[in-house]
Parts: C-alpha cells; sequence; structure tokens
C-alpha cells in the first residue's frame, strides 16, 4: 500500500474512463456539478457557504469549550471513496478548534505487529479522553472496503468483522463516547476530476497514490463493496450519515450542521446552524440516489 505514486491518472481518463464520464469533464464549465444526478447543477455561491460556515465554526468552538466543561467525548468517523473530500470536510471543522483536543487519527497501514491483533485494537488507542473530538480519517471501515476490493483481507477475516463492528460500536456507545460515521458519496466524473486536478497541481500530487490509480478501474467493485457494508452496519445505535460531496462546499456546511444538530451544548443556537438539506445530507437512501 505504501508504494510511491508515478503517474497514471490522466493515462486512465484518456485510455479507459468510460466515454460518458469524459465527455461530461471535457464539457463542463467553471462551478458546474460534474454528476448528473446530483441535485443542483452548480456549485453553492462562495459568499452564501462562506457565511454559513462561519456560523457554523462559532458553533463549533463553543462546542469544544462545553466539552471540555462537561466532559463529552466526541468521535467522527469520515469514510468515502478517494477525493470524496473527507480531508477538507475535516479540516473545515478543525479550522478554528483547539488542536489539542481535536486530534485527527489517519492511520498508515499496519504493521506487522499490529496485523497479529485484533482488528479494533489500533484504533481503540485513539479514542478520546474527557473533552475530547477526534476525527477518523478512514478508519476501522477499511476492512468492509478498501482491503476487500484490493485483496488486503480475506473474505473470512472481512466476515469476521461485519460479525463484530456493530457490537463494538455499541460497546463504546454505552461507554459514553458520542460516535458519528460519516460517508462522503461522489460521483465517477468528480472523482476523476480532482484526481486530474491533484496531478497537475504539484502541491496537491501528495495525496495521490498508486492505489488511487488503480482504484479507478475498480470503481464497480467499490461500489457494490460500499453498498454491503452500509447496508450491514447502518444499525440505529450507530447510524450512517451519507453526504453527497460533489459539491464540496454544500457537503462540508451539511455535515458540521447534522452532528451539531445531534449534539448537546451550552449556548447551542439553532438558528445559526441552521437545517440539513435533506438532498446532500441524511440516510443511507442518499446512497442510491
Amino acid at each position: 500500500m505504501d508504494k510511491p505514486f508515478d503517474g497514471g491518472i490522466s493515462r486512465y481518463y484518456e485510455e479507459d474512463a468510460p466515454q460518458d464520464v469524459r465527455d461530461r469533464i471535457k464539457s463542463a464549465q467553471k462551478g458546474q456539478i460534474l454528476n448528473p444526478t446530483y441535485p443542483y447543477d452548480r456549485r453553492w455561491d462562495r459568499k452564501d457557504y462562506e457565511k454559513a460556515l462561519a456560523a457554523l465554526q462559532i458553533e463549533l468552538v463553543k462546542l469544544q469549550a462545553a466539552a471540555r466543561e462537561d466532559g463529552q467525548r466526541i468521535v467522527i468517523v469520515f469514510e468515502g471513496r478517494d477525493a470524496a473530500g473527507k480531508g477538507g470536510t475535516i479540516a473545515r471543522f478543525r479550522e478554528h478548534l483547539n488542536p489539542r483536543h481535536a486530534n485527527v487519527v489517519a492511520l498508515s497501514k499496519p504493521t506487522d505487529l499490529e496485523q497479529t491483533q485484533w482488528y479494533f485494537q489500533r484504533y481503540i488507542d485513539h479514542m478520546p479522553a474527557a473533552g475530547e473530538i477526534v476525527f477518523f480519517d478512514r478508519s476501522w471501515y477499511n476492512r468492509g472496503v478498501v482491503e476487500h476490493v484490493f485483496g488486503f483481507c480475506t473474505e473470512q477475516q472481512r466476515q469476521k468483522w461485519f460479525a463484530q463492528v456493530s457490537e463494538f460500536e455499541r460497546l463504546l456507545i454505552e461507554d459514553g463516547i458520542q460516535l458519528f460515521k460519516v460517508w462522503l458519496n461522489v460521483g465517477r466524473a468528480t472523482q476523476l476530476k480532482r484526481f486530474l486536478d491533484r496531478e497537475d497541481d504539484p502541491l496537491k500530487q501528495w495525496k495521490l497514490s498508486w492505489i488511487d490509480v488503480e482504484g479507478l478501474s475498480k470503481w464497480d467493485a467499490y461500489t457494490d463493496a460500499i453498498d454491503e457494508t452500509l447496508n450491514k452496519t447502518h444499525s440505529d445505535h450507530a447510524p450512517w450519515l451519507i453526504v453527497r460531496s460533489d459539491d464540496k462546499r454544500r457537503a462540508r456546511v451539511n455535515t458540521v450542521r447534522a452532528v451539531l444538530d445531534r449534539l448537546s451544548y451550552a449556548r447551542k443556537d439553532a438558528k445559526a446552524i441552521g437545517a440539513v438539506d435533506a438532498k446532500v445530507a441524511g440516510g443511507p437512501d442518499l446512497w442510491h440516489a
């Protein structure tokens, strides 16, 4: 999983990408949404986005201060295809928070020792103490999708994981952790366009890896694995929040709104938070939208 990235996104675009995907990328105008099933045609206006985000970030600062007072422990898991916007969304959550108490966990592949441990063990080490918020940039859900698609685990290991994950999450919640699971869903043309932009930008090439290139041809395998994972791991005690992220601005704002809406904290301002756009963020039904 740690092989260096040596190009290949543009080659895939020219030679292997489906024709309808290439056509949408070629004909797209600035600000146009590439996913034909997305509920909006164009990206959200920047001024409206920044105004909404600023109000939400004030609420996040209030939440962190309250959590430090009352000892809340919060975990937010971010999952989704590569280039779905996980890192950018996490960055907007944390932008004005005290980083000492708002940690990002983005684990690399397991070490030889970790491969011999219980699968969830290395994630437990990063669970929050009182007053902390932890953001997982990918998580134990690697086993449900990426490891399965690329053959990094056996089917027996995956089925064992499915049998344990819901109870694992129940134990976290029963111990007092407030758990949020966010799946950022992105269309095929949008994903490829973001990869192409990264490949052209020397400041963003670090985000690419060989697994991104190989994953482009595994779109359908990813889809099947995601579908099975969401169906088997959505529960009353640990539901999935599906966020359609072809428009990063709408995705970021509505993810923050959905999280804040479920939390209780001092001086919470429901008007400042606003209403979650149900066409952008909601339950598993949005995965099939």
